[in-house]
């Protein structure tokens, strides 16, 4: 089989699916890998590397899609403007598409469409369940272990006060306030970046699981009202809550978020549009110069208010919507994307093809579109189709 590795052409994104090593382990398995040139630059994987690993490098990513019966890549299918046209446009009946894909999301949902009506047979890596034998699959917790660390380094740089503790010559300056919502693998992550650069920190997730962890780091953790038994769906996720529950959450965090410096926004729904938790006239009501890290924009976003894939200050807080937080940690986030990549691929192909059984939860969770029919559950309840 032929794998297609193109350059990501989302606009600052560094990572490449596949790292030399990664290639090197494809190519022993009998695979074909079609590379697009200079596609690792900017995560410091070479086009030397590359072909000393076994891959044949193109000029062309056109020509990539047309031959690869796999295309492996690291962000959603977008418009490629140098070329004039949409990576879906580039694609074939019958392609194996492996990505994140985010398919609930209601900005990808033309895309999906369109994936779907072309006969692309596609594979979301944000659906890859977190099971135990999954574990080594799964993209999403090693981008969210990234996406943690990083994005508490950009919030602190963003703020216009110490994070730690400072006893000074003049007196003592307090040490900022972090609050962590939703303590999954990106929460906790971020909770002890956090704590270890000396932040008081605070947590809140629905899940009483989550937040004794949350705890045992060292968090105070805020209570959010939510029943255990409304909060936690099938795998010990976080269910989507009914509409008064929601209103009675955000009333009980108000109080606490508005004492913030930073707050971190990582709650999210397994295939569902992520849930709103911080309203604009919370926003409003909150510190001057705080900051608001929203991880799960990709999904919808935690904050009515942060703006998709930008920086802005809005009633003096600054909201971050960053997209590709871990595309600015490139070369740690590469290599764990890659190798999860490879272990996927592994599990699918059997005898030289790809094989999916539905009745696999892995495959069941991820597969977005085959046969042109999108069978993707949370991605058809946020279009409205069941």
């Amino acid at each position: 089989m032929i794998i297609g590795i193109p350059k990501e052409i989302m606009h600052d994104e560094a990572r490449v699916a596949c790292t030399p090593e990664v290639v090197g382990k494809f190519v022993k398995e009998g695979f074909e890998v079609l590379v697009e040139k200079s596609a690792g630059d900017g995560a410091l994987f070479h086009d030397e590397d590359y072909v000393k690993a076994g891959a044949k490098m193109m000029d062309d990513p056109q020509e990539i899609y047309e031959k690869a019966e796999i295309i492996l890549k690291v962000k959603e299918p977008l418009f490629n403007e140098k070329l004039g046209k949409h990576e879906i446009d580039m694609m074939h009946k019958g392609q194996y598409l492996i990505t994140f894909i985010h398919p609930a999301s209601p900005v990808n949902h033309e895309m999906v469409k369109q994936m779907t009506a072309k006969g692309i047979i596609a594979i979301t890596l944000d659906g890859i369940p977190r099971i135990s034998r999954a574990q080594n699959l799964d993209a999403l917790t090693s981008m969210s272990t990234c996406a943690g660390y990083k994005g508490i380094l950009l919030a602190a740089n963003r703020l216009t006060t110490f994070l730690p503790q400072m006893f000074t010559a003049v007196g003592k300056i307090e040490p900022a306030k972090v609050m962590v919502i939703g303590v999954g693998v990106a929460g906790l992550q971020a909770l002890a970046t956090a704590k270890r650069l000396g932040a008081v920190t605070y947590a809140a997730d629905i899940r009483p699981a989550a937040a004794e962890q949350a705890m045992s780091l060292g968090a105070k953790v805020v209570d959010t009202t939510v029943p255990a038994e409304l909060a936690i769906t099938e795998g010990g996720y976080a269910n989507r809550l009914p509409d008064d529950v929601l209103l009675r959450e955000r009333e009980a965090l108000k109080g606490t978020i508005q004492q913030m410096d930073i707050v971190f926004c990582s709650a999210l729904i397994p295939g569902k549009v992520a849930p709103v938790i911080i309203t604009e006239e919370m926003v409003k009501g909150m510190k001057r110069g705080a900051v608001i890290v929203d991880i799960s924009i990709d999904q919808g976003g935690n904050c009515e208010c942060t703006p998709r894939g930008d920086v802005e200050v809005k009633h003096h807080v600054t909201l971050m919507g960053i997209k590709n937080i871990p595309g600015l940690l490139p070369t740690s986030s590469t290599w764990m994307f890659a190798n999860n990549l490879y272990n996927l691929v592994y599990y699918l192909v059997k005898d030289g093809k790809v094989v999916l059984d539905r009745s696999d939860e892995v495959i069941a969770k991820s597969l977005v579109c085959i046969d042109g029919e999108l069978v993707h559950v949370g991605a058809r309840e946020a279009m409205g189709l069941n």
